[in-house]
């Protein structure tokens, strides 16, 4: 077996490895370390989360530095001021034995005045957050012209996060003879660009499978509709009593919510997101890391860097924007050779995103059942008759007491105290699951216990020979506002994810929707008025693909049906008016500034009399020329090359 003295690491480092409990090197340590220590390169290392990536870059940092020199000759920058922080621990605990090895943690949230005395003392090492290192060298407060070697770490959460130009920046002060290590757990296209862009000729080391997830964690998914999606999380939380897990949410209002609720049903949960200040940030991180809280309800940026060992679960409460951010959620559990449970809740529209992961990862996905009530009671009640089995009884204490005790339950035989018990013990878990309906939904899109027929659908045999013409225009007709996104097909935006996240976050699939247009960087979507407040609602606080989801409304043409019929189509009907919806006299679809009594857009055997298909701005009737003589029946036929004279 390889040790750490057989790569090449110094005896006093190895003392602070074996302090922490490091024993022998992990696989991606064995391939990166030597390497650095006898001839340092540039490296994109590909390797999961738990992998000890840290370790691997954080070694050969500690030991290539000059100790005589304060000046600053490593950089490590980290897209989160939580991995900020740990990564600093981590180097400081290699460099135990070494008292001339200072590592300086610079990160948004704490005190820069703090920060800025610390640097003065000098950093060999400095552990930094993008945003908050540029501003420190726009201060003029950091000195990066003696840096040796550059690290990205999670490269691909900092380029998400939007942190391109401040990365641009701060490469752009270092020297040119550096070399830089890049490491992520995937390689998405972004990456790849910055590693042509900042390194020379890098040496790619991949341990594992390129993009794909640990091989100790299984994925699960559980399909229900969106408005169960809580209920399915409190089954699965109370089938596992002994859960340690990280709840994923999207955004920081459901963050709050899924938190508020599982301590308003007794769990033992609290909320981590982007709005905490650092101290209560710490003071939540160190409640999880002892175990005093089970459940911590995160969002990706908050939960990236987060080092907890022996979590058993991960719960996609809602499954990421960006597909590669399902590997680093699932990467939390499973680690230093554990195994692990990456479990996702789902409805039926976000059954091609599980598919999307599937190949990404090349990981096949189970599909769940849900438990029912029952079974979640029974595994309650196990669990809980386990764990009275396994309690240490003192009898030296009890002893004065059983007199007593046995004298208040002699009126009481066996089973009656079992089932006493069992009521005091269990009634909360009984009431609420008493008669609890099945939630799991199938691929027909209702519960095994719903009452889904299939010859019982809405459209019966007898109503099929109906005209699908005919049954659009009865249709209501609906008013429609416009909505602008500032994302496109660019960001992987589809009408399918913009849909579904419309019905995720009304929790109802009753909001009409129109036109949908997506460009690369830009969207519009056509959506029911009185619904416009909870289409604002829905993309609130929403990061796709790195960046932050804008949308603004704008009224559009109202009174037309949700899927408008087409002019001219075989068997079309016209629209008919209802309220203020009126057509013009002039025949167009809309009124214009002037309108003309004379032109009539639609009409062939009557021609206007100005011989344009659109009302002249001097209208006709006033006009001294002569009237221009018919056209021929072809007149109106558009010809090659030139523009169509009428609308269709």
């Amino acid at each position: 077996m390889t040790t750490f003295a057989d790569l090449g690491i110094r005896p006093d480092i190895i003392s602070g490895l074996e302090a922490l409990g490091f024993t022998a090197p992990t696989p991606v340590q064995e391939q990166i370390i030597p390497i650095l220590l006898k001839d340092p390169v540039d490296i994109v290392g590909l390797a999961q989360t738990g992998t000890g990536k840290t370790a691997a870059f954080g070694i050969p940092l500690v030991q290539l530095c000059t100790p005589d020199s304060r000046k600053t000759q490593a950089l490590v920058l980290c897209p989160t001021r939580e991995l900020c922080m740990q990564v600093a621990r981590d180097l400081n605990a290699f460099a135990k034995n070494l008292p001339t090895i200072r590592v300086c943690a610079i990160y948004g949230g704490a005190s820069i005045d703090n920060q800025i005395r610390s640097l003065r003392q000098g950093a060999p090492i400095i552990v930094a957050t993008p945003g908050r290192l540029h501003d420190l060298m726009r201060r003029k407060e950091i000195d990066l012209s003696a840096i040796r070697s550059v690290v990205l770490d999670e490269a691909d959460e900092m380029l998400q996060m939007g942190f391109q130009d401040e990365l641009n920046a701060i490469l752009a002060q270092t020297p040119a003879d550096k070399h830089t290590l890049l490491f992520s757990a995937t390689m998405p296209q972004s990456v790849a660009s910055i590693s042509r862009k900042y390194m020379k000729n890098p040496l790619e080391i991949t341990v594992g499978t390129r993009n794909a997830g640990s091989e100790n964690i299984r994925h699960i998914y559980y399909m229900v509709h969106a408005k169960d999606r809580y209920l399915a999380l409190r089954r699965l939380v109370d089938m596992s009593p002994d859960m340690y897990a990280i709840i994923f949410c999207r955004t920081r209002q459901e963050v709050n919510d899924v938190a508020d609720k599982l301590g308003k049903d007794g769990y033992s949960a609290d909320p981590l997101h982007g709005e905490l200040s650092q101290s209560q940030r710490d003071y939540v991180m160190q409640r999880f890391r002892s175990k005093s809280v089970q459940l911590l309800v995160a969002t990706d940026v908050a939960a990236r860097g987060l080092d907890v060992t022996d979590l058993t679960h991960v719960i996609n409460y809602n499954l990421p924007d960006d597909s590669a951010n399902y590997t680093h959620r699932s990467g939390r559990t499973g680690r230093a050779g554990k195994t692990g449970i990456s479990i996702s809740i789902i409805h039926m529209r976000e059954q091609f995103r599980i598919k999307e992961i599937e190949s990404k990862m090349k990981r096949q996905f189970e599909l769940g059942k849900v438990p029912s009530g029952h079974e979640v009671c029974k595994k309650q009640l196990l669990h809980k008759i386990e764990t009275i089995k396994n309690v240490e009884v003192n009898h030296a204490q009890l002893a004065p007491f059983m007199e007593a005790i046995t004298e208040a339950l002699a009126d009481l035989d066996r089973d009656e105290l079992i089932l006493r018990f069992v009521s005091q013990e269990f009634a909360s878990v009984l009431t609420h699951y008493q008669n609890a309906p099945d939630i799991n939904v199938t691929e027909k899109g209702r519960g095994q216990e719903g009452d889904y027929k299939r010859q019982e659908s809405r459209f019966s045999r007898q109503d099929r020979p109906e005209s699908r013409f005919s049954r659009q225009d009865d249709r209501e007709r609906v008013n429609f506002s416009r909505f602008y996104l500032n994302i496109g097909e660019k960001d992987g935006l589809s009408p399918a994810r913009l849909i579904g996240q419309i019905n995720d976050a009304s929790r109802s699939a009753s909001i009409k929707v129109g036109r949908i247009e997506i460009l690369d960087h830009t969207a519009m979507l056509e959506a029911d008025s009185q619904f416009a407040q909870k289409v604002l609602e829905a993309f609130q606080g929403l990061k796709i693909n790195g960046r932050d989801v804008e949308v603004k409304t704008m009224d559009a043409p109202k009174g037309r049906p949700a899927k408008p019929a087409y002019p001219g189509r075989s068997g079309a009907k016209p629209y008919k008016s209802s309220g203020s919806y009126k057509p013009s006299s002039s025949g167009k679809p809309y009124p214009s500034a002037r309108p003309s009594t004379s032109a009539k857009p639609y009409s062939s055997t009557k021609p206007s009399t100005s011989g344009k298909p659109y009302p002249s701005a001097r209208p006709s009737s006033t006009s001294t020329r002569p009237a221009a003589p018919a056209r021929p029946a072809s007149a109106g036929v558009p010809r090659r090359g030139k523009k169509k004279p009428y609308s269709e």
